[in-house]
């Protein structure tokens, strides 16, 4: 499997597939009615992908470096994991591949409408030409 080379990959797929679920009549709704804002902090490339729920907006890079409800913290190779459904979000908080900061009873709450985008997360990646990124 290959990695991210570049943050503007981190930005264009763990940012967009977030541009994708906004959009989506059943997924779009359930974000926005959770009210929250949304950080994750990347390594591996080192980055930012900030997502505000309720006013659908999607800040990258120091821009989005800015305080919100709750934070991800992990490498950008375990948010390509997660968004294939590779990665149990609990299991992987508890083996501390994933820091949080502020509610995780919020961020559990995402977790079950996330499942519903996986296969898009995988046709992203087979559609850019990214198959070195899809996990078997």
């Amino acid at each position: 499997m290959g990695g991210f080379h570049a943050a503007d990959e981190v930005h264009h797929f763990l940012g967009g597939i977030f541009e994708e679920a906004l959009k989506d009549d059943f997924v779009g709704p359930k974000l926005a009615a959770t009210g929250m804002s949304l950080r994750m902090d990347y390594t591996d490339p080192d980055t930012t992908v900030r997502v505000d729920f309720a006013s659908k907006e999607i800040l990258v890079g120091e821009a989005a470096a800015i305080d919100s409800d709750a934070t991800l913290s992990m490498t950008a190779d375990t948010a390509n994991q997660y968004w294939q459904g590779k990665v149990s979000l609990p299991l992987a908080m508890a083996r501390g591949k994933v820091k949080i900061g502020g509610s995780a009873s919020q961020l559990l709450k995402l977790a079950p409408i996330a499942k519903d985008l996986y296969p898009r997360y995988v046709k992203m990646l087979a559609d850019n030409g990214r198959s070195d990124l899809i996990v078997s």
